[in-house]
């Protein structure tokens, strides 16, 4: 039986905001209420100035919640502190945990990168993350990718602990199965939401089939 959940990460660049926040409305109406349901959203602009992310965060929170979907910012906590997000993913490079958790405070949701690591994931699991993220899984055009991770990782991980476990990295409706069986808590989508050849809300339909029918297993 699988609870997993989508987890959905912005574009890497959002050209027109207004435009954006129109097609993710629609992404978060058509997922609502099905298996694809999603259940939080990362702003990932990595490439962006500080006050356009601010600015996109502005835009995007209410609409999110309005779908009682979750906010967090990638990379900078103190970006999210000052956007009022509902919390951040790091990656092992970024400010660490513990600095992270003073800053945002105990309410708020803090994911920590682990590659395919697992030694990473019980450090930040025993800090207290709210997540770890193990990938690529996948090749993906989103980021380069410079550590792969295996399912078996996720089966590991989740028979470990009771800590969730984000899978990313590539993640399409036709290669997602093996991942959601081998434990996956989430998936972390982009590409494949934004860049579906029939569209963004396609693609939230075609990953509800494939949670479907693991739901039912």
């Amino acid at each position: 039986m699988s609870n997993c959940q989508l987890y959905l990460i912005t574009p890497p660049a959002i050209a027109d905001l207004s435009g954006f926040c129109q097609q993710l409305e629609q992404v978060l109406a058509a997922a609502k209420g099905t298996p694809a349901e999603i259940a939080c959203l990362q702003i990932r602009l990595k490439d962006a100035a500080d006050e356009d992310v601010l600015e996109a965060a502005r835009k995007i929170l209410p609409l999110a919640h309005n779908y009682e979907c979750a906010v967090l910012i990638n990379d900078r906590p103190d970006l999210a502190a000052q956007a009022g997000a509902d919390g951040v993913h790091i990656g092992q490079s970024d400010m660490d945990y513990a600095q992270a958790r003073a800053l945002l405070g105990a309410d708020a949701s803090i994911g920590v990168t682990c590659h395919n690591s697992r030694h990473l994931a019980m450090e930040a699991g025993e800090a207290g993350a709210d997540y770890v993220a193990f990938g690529a899984f996948y090749p993906t055009s989103t980021k380069d990718v410079t550590h792969q991770a295996d399912p078996e990782i996720l089966t590991a991980w989740s028979q470990m602990t009771t800590v969730p476990c984000v899978a990313i990295g590539g993640v399409t409706p036709e290669n997602a199965r093996p991942l959601i069986d081998a434990g996956a808590d989430f998936l972390a989508v982009s590409g494949s939401i934004w860049n579906h050849p029939a569209g963004a809300v396609a693609a939230i339909e075609a990953f509800a089939e494939v949670l479907a029918d693991t739901s039912a297993m």
